[in-house]
Order: C-alpha cells, then structure tokens, then sequence
C-alpha cells in the first residue's frame, strides 16, 4: 500500500526580532491510505504547525524557515509552485479545524459556502446541481433538514450541527488525506463523540487518510491506527495504538497517560518529570515505514 503522505526529517523555525527559535526538529512521519494515524502532544509541541506545512500555509510567511522532504501520493510538494499546492487544498488535501462554527464564514449562508467548496473540484458546476449534492453529503452527516441547513448562516446553527457541515465540506471533494485538526474540542462529549463516528464512517467508506491531531488520549485510542507522540517538536514514540497504550516507552507518553482524568479515586494524577528524557531516543514499537 502506497503512502499517501511521507515527511522526513521536517526542521522548522521561526526568525525574529531577538533571533531564530527553532520549533520542529526533524519530523518523521508518514500514512497510507485508508489509515487513521494520531499525532499527540500537549499545546505548543507543534503538531499544528507540521499540518499547517503539510497543507503549504506556513510556506507563505517570510519568517518561516523549512527544511525536510515532503511527499504526497510520492509528488514532491516543495517542487510544486504555490498556485499548484493551491490547488491541492480542499480537493486532494482539506482539513477540519478546532472551532467549527469560527472556521466556516459568518456573513454567507451554508449553501452558499457549500456551492464554492464543490467548484474547487469542479469549477463549471451548477448551483442547482451543488446544492442537491451538498444535501447528499449533510444527509450523510445525520443532518435530515438540509434545505433549513443550507440556508442558515453559521451563527443560526449549534456548534455540532456546524461540526457535521464542516465534516460534510471537508469529505465533499473525496480527498486523499484529510488533516483534522482537535475536531470537536469546542463541543461537548455527547456531541464529540457522534461527530467523531460519523467522521470515522465516511472516511472508511472513501479509504481516505487522516492525520488526527489531538491532546486527548481517549479520543485517540478509539479513532487511530497508529499513533505518534511529539514533545518539543521531537517525536519521541512511535507505533500501533495498541503497542503505545498498552506498553508506552517514553517517560512523556506515560506522563500524558497520567494526566487522564480519573472518574474514581480522587485527587490529581502525579505527572512524571519528563526533561531528563528529552533528548532519549525515539521509541517505535515497530509501526509501518
């Protein structure tokens, strides 16, 4: 099985004012198609940053320094020229944000959103034909009233009811890898979790790669086949969901398992000291290269 998405040895950083600060320091990962793999870490590790270069944004700054290989479906992407890796967004790459409701535009309607995402893909495509495919595809997500959906604004909708449109939006062009982003943190439980099995169906049925992005251990362990672990912008743990929940190596990842709310037993998990094993090597319980 080819790999829809294969980075190596990313380096990131940032010039300022005061200097340069390094942010990523050589990551390596790579998924295959159909495959559901997690990057985890706590705020400001830099999982968001390595899918903001994976989809070509954080090109664009000057005060970005990038170095690494980047392949997608075995192109290139640093060969490519901006209007190309342009072009990949929201057709053969999309992603879904943190807040649902304040990535989608406040001033246009659904549809009318909907209408401009289908064109990405299709530029000669009708509204009327949009519109009947973009109730297809909120039909798919459990919303029933589409025609009451696609003529709200954003604001008019609950944060799960935005949460499944963008889910909709994000599917609609039948993407090859699709980058999500702490889907479902703004919501509540209840609501993640209908949103997470709805965005775990649709991805099985279209063998669509997914790069999960996430500081919720619980979530991971349902949704992800394999799982990478970055601390400080290294990637110190890497293998099956299994392997790493079952026996982590690193003193992070067991410092991440520890902070896991408890329902029972009270009081406040003990996090291990994790500095002394910053620079340790990588553990790899033998996941796929």
């Amino acid at each position: 099985m080819s790999k829809v998405l294969d980075i190596r040895d990313l380096h990131l950083s940032f010039r300022g004012y005061t200097g340069v600060t390094e942010v990523l320091h050589g990551i390596s990962l790579n998924i295959r198609a159909g495959e559901r793999v997690a990057l985890v870490g706590e705020s400001g590790s830099g999982k968001s940053v390595t899918a903001r270069i994976v989809l070509g944004l954080l090109q664009e700054l000057r005060t970005a320094r990038i170095s690494g290989d980047l392949f997608f479906e075995e192109r290139d992407l640093s060969a490519l020229s901006r209007r190309e890796w342009q072009g990949l967004r929201g057709t053969s790459m999309s992603m879904i944000f943190q807040d649902p409701t304040s990535s989608l535009n406040p001033v246009f309607t659904i549809g009318t959103q909907f209408v401009e995402v289908l064109r990405r893909r299709d530029p000669k495509l009708s509204d009327a034909a949009a519109l009947e495919r973009a109730g297809e595809l909120l039909h798919s997500v459990s919303i029933t009233d589409h025609e009451r959906v696609l003529s709200s604004f954003p604001f008019q909708l609950s944060g799960g009811m935005n949460q499944r449109v963008v889910i909709a939006m994000a599917l609609a062009n039948h993407p090859s890898l699709l980058i999500a982003d702490e889907p479902g943190t703004a919501l509540d439980v209840t609501v993640q979790a209908q949103t997470l099995q709805l965005m775990h169906d649709m991805v099985a049925q279209a063998n669509t790669a997914v790069l999960f992005i996430s500081h919720n251990l619980g979530v991971v362990r349902e949704f992800a086949d394999r799982v990478y672990v970055i601390y400080r912008g290294r990637i110190v743990e890497h293998g099956s969901t299994d392997a790493v929940f079952h026996d982590p190596g690193h003193a992070y990842t067991r410092a991440l398992m520890a902070a896991i709310p408890k329902l029972t037993g009270g009081g406040v998990p003990e996090i291990a000291e994790v500095d002394d094993a910053f620079f340790a090597p990588m553990v790899d319980h033998g996941g796929q290269e």
